[in-house]
């Protein structure tokens, strides 16, 4: 009797472990930090602890960094973050990039404070260049956020030719943290950085790409197929439902 109870909690345990995603090691201070001002409230007023154990939940699925499929094909490019695809349109790429000054297809993403804000590698490559610029902080939904807001971009080379991935700090957004590095091999949808809290990515594409993606859909990072070299003529047309 013993052992099939022993054996039915293990069960229930790893099926609660299979429906909770790993918290990403960037948030570890955040949560406790978060938890110790918790139990401090708690011994204020009972409410306001009450509160920060809220935050302090907010904060364990604000970082938390779920595994992704990619899918694994020559010319495929992923979201490189969960969120709302705000804009798709072509776009002067800042100058800083070095990508000429020509407009290029640009994918714009909006992450909410609900999303997951682990960003990852559109395609498989090399990090040529990282490059850093300091600026305001508009809302990240804003198209004016792309050319004045702070922002880290990598430059990435390709097969199929060079791709910039620009993360744009939001409203609240405060810190851009960076996981990769120049010189870097990287592979489609590996995790290259993130953004604290609630931000934005741009994806510019090489001149020739056609959008797979339409403004209100839904991305996911590193799954999300949002461009095919394969099929460059491969516009799509979408319908809200």
């Amino acid at each position: 009797m013993f052992r099939r109870t022993e054996c039915g909690t293990m069960s229930i345990v790893a099926s609660i472990r299979g429906q909770l995603a790993p918290i990403h090691r960037q948030g570890y201070l955040f949560i406790a930090m978060s938890a110790v001002v918790s139990v401090a409230l708690f011994f204020v007023a009972a409410p306001l602890g009450w509160l920060g154990t809220v935050v302090t939940a907010w904060m364990l699925y604000f970082f938390r960094d779920p595994p992704r499929v990619t899918p694994l094909a020559d010319g495929l490019f992923v979201a490189p973050a969960d969120g709302r695809v705000s804009g798709v349109t072509q776009a002067l790429p800042p100058v800083e990039l070095g990508l000429g000054d020509r407009a290029l297809p640009r994918i714009s993403i909006f992450m909410s404070v609900f999303d997951c804000h682990i960003n990852r590698s559109p395609v498989a490559g090399r990090i040529e260049r990282v490059v850093y610029r300091p600026g305001k902080f508009f809302n990240a939904d804003l198209d004016k956020a792309s050319e004045e807001n702070e922002r880290n971009a990598f430059i990435i080379t390709g097969p199929v030719g060079r791709i910039a991935v620009v993360q744009v700090a939001g409203l609240i957004a405060r810190r851009i943290v960076v996981f990769a590095h120049e010189g870097q091999d990287i592979r489609a949808g590996e995790r290259i950085g993130m953004i604290r809290f609630g931000s934005r990515v741009d994806v510019y594409l090489p001149d020739h790409l056609a959008p797979l993606v339409s403004p209100g859909q839904t991305a996911i990072a590193g799954e999300t197929v949002i461009a095919d070299a394969r099929r460059p003529d491969n516009a799509r047309t979408y319908r809200a439902s």
